[in-house]
């Protein structure tokens, strides 16, 4: 079973996959003539401050406010990938896979706004009263019914999904630092997670989006200030960091000591790979939870929703890669830098873990502990929307409470269950949710293209449209 799950995905997250991600973005960045660069600035602008309404309008419809919007987005986002991740990346592809996690997440922001445009445009309002949003939506009424079963296959595999890589690989991972860390059994960890996730999600979407909101500013500054503690500490080694990672953007790094050697090819591979698992850019899930947003036009959430990008992988996946860089674990016998040596069987979250302990001793390991805790809890309660919104679509809003029990279950199994077919199964399914979302972008893109150029030439006050 195993193998044959790793053939499929190794078909489905191949090249072909990746050229298909980062070419929409790259489409879609150029019909949008750079509205990733341009804006960015008025995006966090419209992110952090109180929503005012558009000079054309007097109101705005949703269920949650853009920050909400966000930090929920972010929960779900924000994860293990941005520790295990970027450290997995940068031993198999050498320093210069950090600058090709930059070029797919800025190009992924193109992307995001896109999914965020749509999923407000062509949103619905349930049997609850609340909208709904996504991929499955845009689908159906963007490209006509004809096309739903492209929408139908989206919502089968992101509820799905949501129960795997958003849900119990997540109590898996806690469950296994908390152990480690705490000597914690992981059947305690398993009751204690699932009570905490049936207590907020049960709640609904306004109870899931203020924890997250309360959650997501305090485990990114935990990380990130760790992070920065470690890197102005060696400040004399951020120079020579950023060069290793430019330098071996376009070189290969030759082995040495305990580092096998890199090319340049398995540099890009290895950072666009990683750069998509930690931003999600183009899978169509950060549509799910934009379609709540309380906003008068497409537009606004659209930039809103884009800043997520920026966020998860030019803020908190650099400083991860400069961590790794400046204490030299990315190579076991201890990198270009600061000469030391570590475990060559570290990697992922161990390795990202072992890097702090080395520079802020036993502080630095419970940082990087707590924020594996945090990160992936926030994901569990961030990618039940996803599921909720999935599951509803294909079931016209029934039987979402036995959604919830059976969410709630897989969070208490995940603790304590062995996940390799689980993580299998669910990294398919985010592959397959990708593709009927990428088609829809691509065919819409007209429309995209419409709606931005009729927020910034009607709606946007002119004093800011000039700049």
């Amino acid at each position: 079973m195993l193998d044959v799950l790793d053939k499929i995905n190794s078909f489905l997250w191949g090249t072909p996959s990746l050229v298909l991600l980062f070419g929409t973005g790259l489409f879609l960045t150029l019909v949008l003539r750079g509205i990733q660069f341009r804006r960015l600035f008025y995006a966090f602008k419209l992110a952090f401050t109180k929503e005012k309404p558009s000079a054309s309008t007097d109101s705005s419809e949703g269920d949650i406010s853009n920050f909400k919007t966000l930090m929920t987005a972010l929960s779900a986002t924000i994860g293990n990938g941005n520790i295990a991740g970027v450290a997995t990346a940068i031993t198999i592809g050498g320093p210069g896979a950090i600058f090709w996690m930059w070029v797919v997440g800025l190009v992924g922001m193109a992307t995001k706004y896109a999914e965020a445009l749509l999923a407000m445009k062509y949103r619905v309002k349930n049997k609850n009263g609340e909208y709904s949003g996504g991929p499955m939506y845009y689908v159906e009424k963007g490209l006509g019914r004809k096309w739903k079963f492209l929408g139908v296959a989206f919502a089968l595999f992101g509820a799905f999904a949501a129960l795997g890589i958003g849900n119990s690989v997540q109590s898996n991972t806690i469950a296994d630092v908390m152990t480690a860390s705490f000597s914690i059994n992981p059947w305690i960890t398993g009751i204690t997670l699932a009570v905490l996730t049936a207590l907020i999600i049960f709640g609904g979407i306004q109870r899931i989006s203020t924890v997250a909101s309360f959650f997501v500013p305090i485990m990114a500054f935990l990380y990130i200030g760790g992070s920065l503690l470690i890197i102005f500490i060696n400040y004399d080694l951020i120079i020579p960091s950023f060069s290793l990672i430019f330098e071996y953007a376009f070189n290969p790094v030759a082995a040495a000591g305990g580092f096998g050697g890199v090319v340049v090819a398995e540099a890009v591979r290895s950072g666009f790979s990683k750069g998509i698992f930690s931003n999600e850019s183009g899978l169509g899930t950060a549509a799910l939870i934009a379609g709540n947003a309380k906003t008068d036009h497409p537009v606004k959430q659209a930039l809103v929703a884009m800043t997520g990008t920026f966020i998860v992988t030019i803020i908190v996946c650099t400083m991860t890669g400069l961590v790794l860089l400046i204490t030299g674990f990315w190579d076991p016998s201890g990198g270009l830098l600061s000469g030391v040596a570590h475990d060559p069987s570290l990697d992922g979250g161990a390795l990202t873990s072992a890097a702090f302990g080395h520079a802020l001793g036993t502080a630095g390991e419970y940082i990087v502990s707590f924020s594996v805790v945090f990160f992936g809890f926030s994901t569990i309660v961030g990618w039940y929307m996803y599921g909720e919104k999935c599951f509803e679509y294909l079931t016209n809003y029934r039987f979402i409470i036995p959604y919830r029990l059976v969410y709630v279950i897989a969070t208490f199994a995940g603790a304590i269950a062995n996940l390799n077919v689980v993580w299998k199964f669910a990294d398919m399914a985010n592959a397959l949710m990708m593709i009927p979302n990428l088609i829809a972008l691509i065919l819409l893109y007209k429309v995209i293209s419409s709606e931005t150029k009729h927020y910034f030439n009607e709606y946007l006050p002119s004093t800011t449209n000039k700049k």
